[in-house]
């Protein structure tokens, strides 16, 4: 997406989030703070989430909670805050936020030392059934899609290198290929940069590139814990590469990433709305469903809101508000899609699918809402919309083609829950994958339902 499309949708984004928060109110039920001086709310987890976008909704739910004197305020150790602040009944109140990896938000649930996980991965099995007791964290109340990111790669801006396919990556990022002539580039040997091992978007990066091609990490790598100061070296580093949350980008150069067969792809805003681009990810709040912890309620519901999604835009992740967006007809589409991106635009959201599943996942869930409310809205209610369904590679053309369109007429059934009559449903099978099929995680990108409207 060009520059200054990217920032037409970036602040026309915002500007909804913002009038559609102000339809809902500026305040909630009141929330009393502990009276024996304890924090109200911890929480622990992702250095992505818990840098700045975590304290962000954290004020943003004070400021909604009717609090004053609202202060940001240095932790013992690095990468921890506490934000603190009055409430109107004059009680003090703090919340605690420790931001040192994915992993370690899930160790501080079973220790009791977090109400809340953050995370910037899904929750492992491993980890699912270490959490049992709690109840079920990839229940649809626990799993909370709060944002969407994407896992940028980058490089030093006088880099010339514009793309690199997830294979090569792997390579790079294991030694494998170790001197940038052979990327076809300049400046010698390649210098590796990653995030620590606790970090969620090492986490992803690993399980997207390295494992997926039986790769582990060279041992040569800088390893950080901050974004900042990662992105930072890498920009400074003629011959660096790195992988880095999106809003941390920052001096560097990003590069373009295509997956299988999947076209070349930079992480713009589109892109990673619609979980197309290939390390696009997501971001999480975990919340045992059993707690009784009502700051912690209070918080997930805020992220979700239009209010908190607006401050998930402003923080330079990816929101979850709908839009619709022009997409240009390629000679590399279906000709009936190539008519259909000239008919219509789409919205910047795909639905999916729970692994193994007809169901849809989590997220697709909360943005039948989204959608839905959407296209009430802009009076595209009866008859304005399109489904398109897409899945993996099968044996048999005709058995992909159908089963994407089963995936389309699944969402319609949701949509006229909510009162939406779609005016066509289609299928196009295993055309334009967004990934490679030959792992889970490609598979389920590319099982996805895509809206249109006229």
């Amino acid at each position: 997406m060009p520059h200054m499309q990217r920032a037409r949708f970036f602040s026309h984004a915002i500007a909804v989030c913002l009038l559609w928060a102000l339809s809902f109110g500026a305040r909630a039920a009141a929330l009393p703070a502990p009276t024996d001086g304890t924090p109200a709310l911890r929480i622990q987890g992702s250095n992505t989430i818990g840098a700045q976008l975590g304290p962000a909704l954290v004020i943003g739910l004070l400021n909604q909670q009717g609090a004053q004197a609202i202060e940001q305020q240095p932790g013992i150790r690095p990468n921890e805050s506490r934000i603190v602040g009055q409430l109107p009944s004059g009680q003090s109140v703090s919340i605690d936020i420790a931001a040192h990896g994915s992993s370690t938000g899930f160790v501080a649930l079973k220790s009791g030392q977090a109400d809340l996980a953050a995370a910037s991965r899904p929750i492992k099995d491993a980890e699912l059934n270490d959490l049992s007791g709690l109840g079920d964290l990839r229940s649809r109340e626990a799993e909370q899609v709060i944002a969407i990111d994407g896992v940028a790669v980058i490089l030093h801006p006088a880099n010339p290198l514009r793309e690199l396919s997830t294979a090569q990556l792997a390579k790079v990022f294991s030694g494998e290929i170790h001197d940038w002539e052979q990327l076809g580039s300049t400046g010698g040997p390649i210098h590796v940069y990653a995030r620590d091992q606790q970090s969620g978007t090492f986490d992803t990066f690993n399980e997207l590139v390295l494992a997926k091609f039986g790769k582990t990490l060279t041992r040569d790598t800088q390893r950080f814990e901050s974004s900042e100061a990662l992105s930072d070296e890498v920009s400074h580093d003629r011959q660096g590469i790195g992988f880095i949350g999106l809003p941390y980008v920052r001096r560097a150069k990003a590069v373009a990433i295509s997956d299988g067969t999947s076209k070349p792809m930079l992480p713009s805003i589109s892109l990673i709305a619609t979980e197309d681009y290939p390390l696009s990810r997501r971001l999480y709040f975990y919340l045992p469903p059993d707690a009784k912890q009502r700051w912690a309620k209070a918080l997930v519901r805020f992220a979700q809101s239009p209010q908190g999604q607006s401050i998930v835009a402003q923080n330079g992740f990816v929101a979850q508000t709908v839009q619709a967006v022009k997409v240009r007809a390629t000679s590399e589409m279906p000709v009936e899609y190539q008519n259909l991106a000239r008919e219509a635009e789409r919205l910047s959201v795909n639905f999916r699918f729970a692994q193994g599943s007809a169901t849809l996942d989590n997220k697709a869930r909360q943005d039948l809402k989204r959608v839905a409310d959407y296209l009430n809205v802009h009076d595209l209610l009866n008859q304005k919309v399109t489904l398109v369904g897409f899945g993996d590679a099968k044996s048999d053309p005709a058995r992909a083609q159908l089963l994407s369109k089963l995936r389309a007429m699944a969402v319609r059934r949701e949509l006229l829950k909510s009162g939406v009559i779609p005016r066509d449903v289609r299928g196009f099978g295993d055309e334009m994958p967004v990934a490679a099929n030959d792992a889970d995680e490609g598979r389920i990108k590319n099982r996805r339902v895509e809206v249109w409207v006229e």
